[in-house]
């Protein structure tokens, strides 16, 4: 059985340092999903992790720090870039993709010349990063491809018995992963979006181009330069489809399609136009983007179980701030299906 310990004990972020000390795996909060950590110094260690996951050898995985005076301990430099993105977001949301130190491991880096660090907002995580005196790398605490943990249950529901701890620290406060910006390119390249908005960036940076990855599918022989870029993500096992229009015209295709056993993802205040197209699982208000990203990973988990066979889904349809992040995390569930109902 895995331990499940608490946040707010000193002792348990002890128990949990004291583990990752000893070359173990434990699952730790953050401020955007909980995250599955281990030595990123350790290759045996970042293979175990992979192991518990079962996570594909190409996707890279991201090392947390404690602090930006940690940068020169996994990276070769720092360039004035990542210290005014420093500034401005960490601890934060934030990660940063830059050349790496020989220190870390092929196996975190899926065999590239750079790293993703970012320092985590958490400060459970962080006290753990303090204590265990090492850099932490730590994909999302969940079996590869399925809906990411925003909760210390929904870790559980995935990895009981397959790793040693999870620190419960409540429900995460972000609730999509971190935004992934690359900064060994010219000019810098947003990989994937996240708590950090494009426009935040470009507030700091300047130019900053969007991967195609971010909005569409990655070629099969592609090497994805972050987590979350190539391969079907966040998706509960049924097959999801992303339905455009407004909430009458959705709800209309969805009930011709005449399905049994389907299920409907859709805004608060659309809940009503669905009514009668199978059940109906809502996460925020299509005004409220903070609530979209809280609520998107624990509604698709709800809709992971037995007896849901298909999934209609409602995606914001802005492409700014927050809703650009939420908007990724579907299109990736859906592997990028999307319907038109107009």
């Amino acid at each position: 059985m895995t331990r499940l310990l608490h946040a707010d004990d000193p002792a348990d972020i002890e128990a949990v340092a004291a583990v990752l000390r000893d070359g173990g795996i434990a699952a730790l909060p953050t401020e955007t999903v909980y995250g599955l950590a281990g030595n990123a110094l350790d290759a045996d260690v970042v293979g175990a992790i992979y192991a518990a996951k079962g996570r594909p050898s190409d996707n890279p995985l991201i090392v947390h720090v404690a602090s930006v005076d940690d940068l020169p301990r996994v990276v070769r430099s720092v360039p004035d870039q990542a210290r005014a993105l420093a500034a401005a977001f960490w601890p934060g949301p934030l990660t940063i993709v830059l050349p790496r130190r020989d220190v870390i491991p092929d196996r975190v880096t899926a065999g590239r010349d750079s790293v993703a660090v970012r320092v985590p907002a958490h400060e459970a995580f962080r006290a753990v990063l303090r204590a265990a005196g090492v850099p932490l790398a730590a994909p999302s605490a969940n079996r590869a491809g399925s809906p990411s943990p925003t909760t210390a249950q929904h870790v559980l529901h995935d990895l009981d018995g397959r790793i040693p701890a999870v620190l419960d620290g409540g429900p995460c406060e972000v609730g999509v992963e971190s935004t992934v910006v690359d900064l060994t390119r010219t000019p810098p390249r947003l990989l994937r979006p996240g708590g950090v908005s494009l426009e935040q960036l470009r507030a700091v940076l300047g130019d900053v181009q969007v991967d195609p990855a971010v909005v569409g599918e990655m070629a099969a022989d592609q090497a994805p330069g972050a987590p979350g870029m190539k391969y079907r993500h966040y998706a509960p096992a049924a097959p999801v489809v992303v339905v455009d229009g407004d909430a009458a015209q959705a709800a209309a295709y969805v009930r011709a399609q005449g399905l049994d056993h389907a299920a409907v993802l859709c805004f608060d205040e659309e809940a009503s136009a669905f009514a009668g197209t199978g059940e109906v699982v809502t996460y925020g208000s299509a005004d409220d983007p903070e609530a979209l990203a809280r609520g998107i990973f624990d509604a698709l988990r709800t809709l992971d179980r037995p007896g849901v066979e298909s999934i209609f889904a409602r995606c914001p349809t802005r492409d700014d701030g927050l809703y650009r992040a939420v908007r990724n995390r579907l299109l990736k569930a859906a592997a990028f299906r999307v319907v038109s109902a107009s």
